[in-house]
């Protein structure tokens, strides 16, 4: 059965750094992923989408008809993904890029149409699809930012996914004493202890990936960069969300 993996953006890259990969630690991610199969991976913008988005005032819900600015933050998330599947490649995954700007749309209410059978036709084929976050054209509102969590669940959900994984920079969600919840089944749960992220982030930080992924059928889970071998082999690792 597929798994849905994201690589956080802060994970990867050095956040407050403008367009500047961690390249140690995304090595061992790709080192870990690599040998894993039916696998589908999304990454986040970190120090490349998030600063470009910014700059032109483009966020998950205000958008932009400026074609330079979506050339700008689409090229930057490119750039990103052309590193991270470079990374895979090397470790000998059989990676290749999918680019969501081309597949993917939101109607007017913003509601996300995201296909999923050119990503299901890689699995098949045993190639290992890597998307990331991307800008998106939006009904009425020009081009928005569609987040890596929302691909998270949208993949899952179109590919009948058996669980999807958000490998972050903490190793779950957590509370007020910097504990992490062992599970969370509700967003009011934990909604007096999640803020945004320490830097830039226009797609809502720990608080949108736990209201995105409380919207999945299958469980999902956050945890740290430490637990990924884990999460992969199936092992029972930072926070579980939602379907537990």
């Amino acid at each position: 059965m597929t798994t849905v993996l994201k690589l956080g953006g802060s994970v990867i890259t050095e956040k407050g750094d403008p367009e500047t990969v961690d390249a140690e630690a995304l090595e061992a991610a790709a080192d870990v992923v690599a040998g894993h199969g039916d696998l589908v991976l999304v990454h986040g913008g970190g120090s490349f989408g998030h600063p470009a988005a910014e700059r032109h005032g483009v966020s998950v819900t205000t958008g932009t008809t400026d074609s330079a600015a979506v050339r700008d933050i689409h090229g930057a998330m490119a750039r990103l993904n052309e590193h991270v599947v470079g990374a895979l490649a090397d470790a000998g995954a059989p990676a290749v890029p999918v680019h969501p700007l081309s597949l993917a749309s939101r109607d007017s209410e913003g509601e996300l149409t995201l296909p999923t059978n050119a990503v299901s036709g890689l699995l098949d084929q045993g190639f290992l699809p890597v998307l990331h976050g991307d800008s998106v054209v939006h009904a009425d509102a020009g081009v928005t930012v569609l987040s890596g969590d929302e691909l998270v669940v949208s993949l899952a959900e179109g590919l009948d996914a058996e669980r999807a994984g958000l490998c972050s920079t903490v190793p779950g969600v957590l509370d007020s004493s910097g504990e992490v919840v062992p599970e969370i089944r509700a967003f009011e749960d934990v909604a007096g202890v999640l803020g945004g992220s320490d830097a830039t982030d226009v797609t809502g930080g720990m608080a949108g990936k736990v209201r995105a992924l409380l919207e999945l059928d299958a469980p999902a889970t956050v945890f740290g960069p430490e637990a990924l071998a884990g999460f992969l082999a199936g092992e029972r690792v930072g926070t579980r969300i939602g379907h537990i």
